[in-house]
């Protein structure tokens, strides 16, 4: 067995210590794992203004459209059909070219369905339309 005060002063390095090269590493990814959810969230957004946007609604003048889970359409709580539906809303639309619509769904309502009353609405050229929610039951 040689001793370490055995060895030739000109001798090679046969192994190479990788213990600083782990640690380098480790750090890295401890680094790199802490600041990637800091930049994914870091958008700085400066949202335009106008004037003229976001004139309040007369809630008179606020139509209901509601879809329940059996398919049936009402338009302020009268029945009517998807054809029926699109001709007053263009009615209405060329009476008051601001009229506004709420449109209430079923939670269990299938959404290709809802979409369908979207673009029901979208094709009477109704802008401002929102969708009626409810708070969350504890």
């Amino acid at each position: 067995m040689r001793r370490y005060s055995d060895k030739q002063p000109l001798s090679t390095l046969s192994e190479i210590n990788i213990t600083p090269l782990l640690d380098l590493a480790f750090v890295l990814l401890i680094i790199f794992m802490i600041t990637t959810p800091l930049l994914e969230n870091s958008m700085d957004l400066v949202v335009p203004s106008s004037e003229a946007a976001n004139k309040p609604v007369d809630t008179q003048k606020v139509q209901t459209v509601s879809i329940d889970r059996n398919d049936t359409l009402k338009l302020n709580m009268n029945s009517v059909t998807p054809i029926a539906l699109e001709q007053e809303l263009i009615a209405l639309r060329n009476k008051d070219p601001n009229v506004a619509v709420v449109l209430r769904a079923h939670r269990e309502l299938p959404v290709q369905k809802f979409i369908s009353v979207m673009d029901i609405i979208r094709r009477a050229g109704i802008t401002k339309v929102g969708v009626m929610t409810r708070p969350e039951e504890d």
